[in-house]
């Protein structure tokens, strides 16, 4: 039988607010255990919670980004449930009524097509606590400086049929919360973190299959193994004549599976109910279009513009417009050189290498844009080639000094002589006679050799299509 996995994934995104969602306690990350925490994130008898208008603010820009209602009136509710890092016993967040409903985005997976995916809803909620078992023996430790941090989750529909798309989708909307400057999407520290909702049925129907869920998967290759594995296990009970069962699982990277955790709740298992301390969260006219004109221009619209307005590539387009640091400092240079291809050549290549090699960010390049702009404009009006250029773009990593200066102590500006560097040529071909019996003989690579021996001999300083130019007529003669 053919089978057909339908996958949902329920993003969570720490949103980037200095304080909690409903009081103001910290939200900084790294700081000692228990120490972030306020009454009110602690349930204290006779607090009340105060929401956080920033945390809306983050919430309706991300709405808007996705084409989605933002909800004027919206509702927060209780989600009951006991567990050791939840010492309220509840967790606020929203049910019936969020605050953003429908949108969708556009996905790219590794070797397929490109679609949209729809987005059920995102609502505001507290995150709870964290359970450390790592240093203690036999006992569990708990941190609740988490308590109360804010969280927009995410809600996909069941539209993604591979774990290759719901990657794709993670990666989208990791690129799309960044570029909003709502989340920092650091998922090391928890801050961008997934669940996903994975069913198999046999193809071609429609009723949907059992589904499980796999708690706070926290990078993308995991996110793709444990859907691949959970997948394969449940197409295997299934051939074999079981039953999948409902429940929540957790991923194990070191086994390389899932494993249950614990039945699947249902929402009535919640009570879900709407807080008597909170008031409907009305979301202001003048708010929504303030978020709307301080949109940026979003990662597929950027990426169109680089490919009709610059002449990309699609791929280097979408290397470029998908992180919003990079994109700026992408057109800056642009603007500086004059060459949009040779800019985005330069960012995609030598620079996303240096700034791998020394892990480092494209806002913490040593080289700026405005630099590394100018560099560029030397090698398009003739100054130095593409391969001096390389080294003087070293020097400016290491030194922090402009191209101009550099290119000035070095003595590096191309020879662009016509009489120096036909002389050169004469010496070449005199000193290669059977190169130029080949060549004249038909065999026309061998002019890469002619041009590589006066490059040798003006230590790559000779204008390189100069060269190329009299040797062919030379040698054509």
């Amino acid at each position: 039988m053919q089978w057909e996995p339908v996958i949902g994934l329920e993003i969570h995104a720490q949103l980037s607010t200095r304080s909690k969602i409903f009081s103001g306690a910290p939200t900084a990350y790294g700081a000692e255990p228990n120490t972030q925490a306020s009454l009110i994130d602690l349930g204290f008898p006779g607090v009340l919670p105060v929401l956080n208008e920033a945390a809306v603010r983050l919430a309706v820009r991300f709405g808007l980004a996705i084409g989605a209602t933002v909800a004027r009136r919206s509702i927060f509710a209780r989600k009951n449930y006991f567990y050791p890092d939840l010492p309220k016993g509840y967790q606020i967040s929203q049910y019936e009524a969020p605050v953003v409903v429908g949108g969708s985005l556009t996905i790219h997976p590794e070797g397929g097509e490109s679609r949209r995916i729809g987005i059920t809803r995102a609502h505001l909620e507290e995150d709870a606590g964290k359970s450390l078992h790592e240093d203690f023996q036999g006992m569990t430790g708990i941190d609740l400086n988490r308590a109360g941090t804010p969280l927009l989750e995410i809600v996909s529909e069941p539209e993604m049929h591979s774990a290759r798309e719901a990657v794709a989708y993670m990666r989208a909307l990791h690129v799309l919360v960044r570029y909003l400057r709502i989340c920092d999407g650091n998922m090391q520290e928890g801050s961008f973190r997934c669940d996903a909702n994975v069913s198999v049925r046999p193809k071609g129907e429609a009723a949907f299959g059992t589904r499980t869920e796999i708690k706070n998967l926290n990078s993308f290759r995991f996110v793709e193994r444990a859907i691949q594995y959970e997948i394969e296990r449940q197409i295997d009970v299934l051939e074999g004549g079981g039953t999948v069962v409902q429940e929540t699982r957790l991923y194990d990277p070191d086994r390389d599976e899932t494993r249950p955790m614990r039945t699947k709740e249902e929402a009535n298992d919640y009570r879900y109910f709407p807080d008597p301390d909170l008031l409907p969260l009305v979301v202001p006219e003048a708010m929504v279009e303030a978020e709307r004109q301080a949109l940026p221009e979003l990662p597929e619209a950027r990426k169109a513009r680089f490919v009709e307005d610059y002449g990309l590539k699609p791929a280097d387009a979408m290397q470029l417009a998908f992180d919003r640091d990079t994109a700026d400092y992408y057109e800056a240079v642009a603007r500086v050189c004059g060459d949009a291809r040779l800019a985005a050549n330069w960012v995609n290549v030598e620079l996303a290498a240096a700034l791998n090699r020394e892990g480092l960010d494209v806002a913490c390049s040593p080289v700026s844009a405005e630099r590394l702009g100018g560099l560029l404009a030397r090698i398009a009006d003739g100054t130095i080639s593409g391969k001096i250029a390389k080294q003087v773009f070293e020097k400016m990593w290491t030194e922090g000094t402009e191209a101009d200066v550099i290119i000035e102590r070095e003595g590096l500006r191309q020879i662009t002589d016509t009489g120096a560097l036909e002389a050169l040529v004469e010496e070449v071909i005199a000193a290669n006679p059977k190169q130029v019996e080949q060549y004249r003989a038909g065999k026309g690579k061998l002019l890469g050799f002619f041009v590589g021996q006066v490059m040798k001999a003006t230590q790559g300083k000779a204008n390189p299509a100069q060269v190329n130019q009299l040797l062919k007529k030379r040698l054509d003669e």
